[in-house]
């Protein structure tokens, strides 16, 4: 690309620099053996799956999907909670292709305990064997679910959220879009974090970042290949790409975050503005020196904890 100017030089936060330099670089193309990314991530993320969270009850169920199939869903309840709680859809991410646990992530656990929040953690449809728009009405489908079951699940579905980093920042994001236009349930929040949002190679961070040991510019471009298809046209709809969409207007208060290290930094941070430019109400935080997801391989980083704290926060107020 004409113009098109990159490095390989990170400056990582003084907290990870230790952590980044022992990594190994990334395959050029993460998607290439699906198989072996979805073992990788289960690897990287096993340390912080305990057999048993004393935060949380989990009860395992399955709803219809939009096609014809069923969808795997796990429902978190705060141990002990009684009564009607808010509810938080929780959408996990993974590059639309990976990123699904036997056991509810730890994001979505500590969403439940943190916000004190009934929190549906849904296994959707993966690219490549089921590329746009599966995995987004499967949330959908999700999301009416958890409205119509409200009673029985014991949330208040006036103060339902939804939620999910990269792939899942983008779902969420889509979910907004797609409640607004289709005048569906209310949606009282949106937790974008680390929001994967343009398939548009048009940022600057997209260009700058491009350390292999990292999730780079060259990676999110297969990340969108996979999702919508390498032979994907220009007229991508917003419900894939939600930087797309024209109208911002009408939808739900929003946390957007972003890592300086991230190739999604600038999309993420143009999302919030754009927002705000339509009167939603936005708060944004970005880590400097973070890299896309670097909690999963820094989680005892005073750094991964600050901003795991900052955001539940943010959750639980919205909520409550």
């Amino acid at each position: 690309m004409p113009g098109r100017t990159t490095t390989t030089a990170v400056r990582p936060h003084p907290e990870l620099a230790a952590v980044l330099g022992q990594l190994p670089p990334r395959p050029a193309d993460p998607y290439a053996d699906i198989e072996a990314a979805r073992s990788g991530f289960r690897q990287l993320m096993a340390p912080l799956m305990p057999a048993h969270d004393p935060r949380v009850t989990v009860r395992e169920t399955t709803l219809p999907g939009p096609d014809g199939n069923l969808l795997d869903v796990q429902v978190l309840r705060p141990a002990g909670a009684e009564g009607v709680l808010p509810g938080v859809l929780y959408l996990h991410g993974g590059g639309f292709a990976y990123g699904e646990l036997d056991g509810p992530s730890p994001m979505a656990r500590n969403a439940c305990a943190a916000a004190g929040a009934v929190v549906v953690n849904v296994h959707y449809r993966l690219a490549p064997e089921h590329r746009y728009p599966a995995g987004v009405e499967d949330c959908y489908a999700t999301l009416e679910w958890m409205a119509a079951a409200a009673d029985e699940l014991g949330i208040d579905r006036e103060r339902i959220a939804v939620t999910g980093a990269s792939a899942g920042g983008n779902l969420s994001a889509a979910l907004c879009l797609m409640a607004r236009d289709r005048q569906g349930p209310r949606i009282a929040f949106q937790g974008l974090l680390i929001p994967c949002l343009d398939d548009r190679d048009r940022t600057a961070s997209r260009r700058r970042i491009a350390d292999p040991r990292i999730i780079n510019g060259t990676g999110i471009a297969r990340t969108w290949d996979t999702y919508l298809g390498p032979d994907r046209g220009p007229d991508t709809p917003a419900y894939a790409a939600p930087a797309r969409a024209t109208d911002l207007t009408g939808l739900p208060p929003a946390y957007v975050l972003t890592c300086g290290l991230d190739p999604l930094r600038d999309e993420g941070l143009e999302y919030a503005r754009r927002l705000m430019e339509a009167d939603v109400p936005v708060e944004v935080r970005d880590v400097p020196g973070a890299w896309h997801f670097f909690e999963a391989y820094a989680p005892e980083s005073g750094l991964a904890r600050r901003t795991t704290d900052h955001w539940l926060a943010a959750l639980r107020t919205a909520l409550n």
